[in-house]
């Protein structure tokens, strides 16, 4: 009856811990993953970075941002272009391929270049699979570029945010 007892106790105890591992693994979310967005290559080792080296998928912040940390100050390293990111040489048009740990209904996924918005791809407010590839003309851009790529999901206010630093041309 004792060793019950303690069983159940045990187990009690162990409830909370289990619920909060689970729950953070269940908030990550999504990030390009191809060719490696900033926070792709912190997660690799390309670029020194701080903790988004651990969960590149989480980049998250209200909808409407246009800064690579999506104005999450704990990702701020993403915002600084002198890091050495490394560039991926691309024609006029790219495949950008998304990778979701947490796939939520989709409004559409928004690609800017310097500001200007070059594609809109509609989620048709669905749940994507586990990955999702776009291929995006870059439209008259040339040289060294920077595209902002933002996944805006459908049932929060949030959005996530990865910029891919590309050679163009």
């Amino acid at each position: 009856m004792k060793r019950k007892i303690i069983a159940a106790a045990s187990g009690a105890a162990l409830t909370p811990a289990l619920i909060v591992v689970l729950a953070g693994t269940a908030s990550a979310h999504g990030y390009i993953n191809s060719p490696p967005s900033r926070q792709a290559q912190c997660a690799a080792g390309t670029v020194p970075c701080g903790s988004i080296k651990y969960e590149p998928q989480s980049v998250e912040g209200p909808k409407g941002q246009r800064s690579c940390n999506g104005g999450n100050g704990a990702f701020a390293e993403l915002n600084d272009d002198s890091k050495g990111w490394k560039a991926t040489s691309v024609g006029r048009s790219a495949t950008f391929t998304w990778t979701f740990t947490a796939r939520h209904r989709t409004t559409n996924w928004e690609y800017y270049i310097g500001g200007t918005r070059v594609a809109v791809v509609s989620g048709n407010n669905a749940q994507p699979p586990g990955t999702v590839s776009h291929t995006i003309n870059l439209g008259n851009a040339t040289g060294r570029q920077k595209l902002l790529a933002i996944w805006n999901i459908a049932d929060t206010g949030n959005a996530f945010y990865s910029c891919v630093d590309l050679q163009i041309g």
